[in-house]
């Protein structure tokens, strides 16, 4: 019966070694031949009379090969789930007698192979500190959402000059030298622009200006830093490129457009909040208000989740077997990496190889499920989100919204997307109830520039 002998070999590194006699494969091999021989074409010989003889000559060594490293894959993997090993990846195999391998010379083997084991991992979420940040909603914030909540449901007219800000403009973009020349196999581009994306003190160049009139300008000096990235993005410039803002353009005006705004009326109200009976402008900046504070706090749940995740990785002591790893990441993959590149790579893979530790140990601690219910509500609210909110006019138990999330629980990458973020989703909730959290009020601006650290 074949044996495996474990050696620690450094931290959570250890080697193992199988050893296998002639008594453990050899009768295998023998009944493998003999099936051979019954389903060999081989020249000659009918099917199922070819000798057994003439196999073993032919093909001895191959069969002879699989049959030893077949048994020793068995009881390596017997031994692994025996033993209830927790191993990263796979056991990755040493150098040992396997060039041995001779079917004329049948004998104990023995193979030897390096396993990187998990390390133990403990949390206790009561220790983690966190800032849950309370966003005020301004006269200011609630004023201009409701504007471009006018202006979004408004009606487009095509006056014949612009006149002001406000003005929507469709313009095609032709790169030029400073004077305006054409470039031959420069950037055209069409967009669409309202007046005050332009930098304050270039709009005036618009006033007056009508369909076919051309405006030529810099990059960097018609907008600001903003608006900037967005129109080199756009134009498929980057702002790396220190040209790229230096650029001169001119525009040509394809179209005037002005929105006339809604009036704050019943049919408005209707049109933005269909299952909401709002009747006053007071009821309609109240639901506003309490759609944008229901906005930030979901906002500020993020963050503290990103606060969650930035402690646990940077704070939950985790011991990883590196040798072992670096080595897995050389040869593990569908392509084989130098040592250097190994190298290189690993301290952002410990990091995502630490988060998953944490996860699935958080996951495990507060038996967080997800259900294929999870699944298909995660795949309507998707379908909501889609349709800007218009599901809400036509209630939610419609036919086709059924079906469609019955289409995407036969779709496997988004059913395993979805369990992913559901898990993610439900394991920091968890956690979230046993943290320490301090309220903090902050202004919408400085909340802004916190949520660019949020990326677990």
């Amino acid at each position: 019966m074949a044996t495996v002998t474990r050696t620690n070999i450094g931290l959570l590194n250890d080697k193992l070694s199988v050893t296998i006699s002639k008594e453990d494969y050899y009768n295998s091999f023998e009944q493998s031949l003999k099936k051979y021989a019954k389903t060999a074409n081989i020249p000659g010989f009918r099917k199922g009379l070819v000798p057994v003889g003439l196999v073993r000559k032919m093909h001895g060594q191959s069969v002879f090969t699989d049959e030893v490293l077949k048994n020793v894959e068995k009881s390596l993997n017997d031994y692994l789930n025996n033993e209830k090993l927790e191993i990263f990846a796979q056991p990755l195999p040493l150098d040992s007698s396997a060039r041995d391998i001779n079917f004329n010379e049948p004998k104990d083997y023995v193979f030897d192979f390096e396993v990187g084991l998990k390390p133990e991992v403990v949390i206790d979420p009561a220790h983690i500190k966190v800032t849950r940040y309370k966003i005020s909603v301004t006269d200011k914030m609630l004023d201009e959402e409701i504007e471009r909540l006018q202006v979004r449901n408004g009606k487009m007219t095509e006056p014949e000059v612009v006149s002001g800000d406000d003005n929507v403009l469709n313009v095609t973009f032709t790169e030029t030298d400073k004077d305006g020349n054409v470039i031959e196999g420069g950037i055209t581009k069409d967009n669409s622009l309202l007046v005050k994306y332009f930098a304050e003190g270039f709009r005036k160049n618009f006033i007056g200006k009508k369909k076919d009139d051309t405006v030529v300008l810099q990059l960097k000096s018609a907008f600001e830093e903003k608006e900037l990235d967005f129109i080199l993005t756009d134009l498929g410039l980057t702002k790396e490129d220190a040209t790229a803002a230096e650029k001169y353009f001119k525009l040509t005006i394809t179209k005037v457009g002005f929105v006339e705004k809604s009036e704050l009326n019943e049919e408005f109200f209707v049109t933005v909040y269909p299952n909401k009976e709002i009747k006053t402008v007071e009821d309609f900046r109240a639901a506003v208000k309490e759609e944008i504070e229901g906005y930030y706090a979901a906002q500020s749940r993020n963050q503290v989740h990103d606060q969650i995740y930035h402690h646990l990785l940077d704070h939950t002591k985790i011991e990883l077997p590196a040798t072992f790893l670096k080595r897995w990441l050389q040869t593990g993959g569908e392509k084989p990496k130098t040592a250097e590149e190994a190298e290189t790579e690993y301290p952002n893979f410990a990091d995502q190889l630490k988060w998953t530790l944490v996860s699935s140990k958080l996951i495990a601690d507060h038996k967080i499920e997800v259900l294929p219910d999870d699944i298909r509500d995660f795949a309507k609210a998707q379908l909501f989100q889609y349709m800007g909110g218009q599901l809400g006019a036509l209630g939610d138990n419609q036919q086709w919204v059924d079906d469609y999330a019955n289409r995407m629980m036969q779709d496997r990458k988004f059913v395993e997307d979805s369990y992913h973020r559901i898990s993610t989703e439900k394991m920091f909730a968890a956690v979230e109830n046993l943290v320490t959290a301090t309220e903090e009020a902050i202004s919408a601006e400085d909340f802004a520039s916190k949520l660019h650290h949020h990326h677990h």
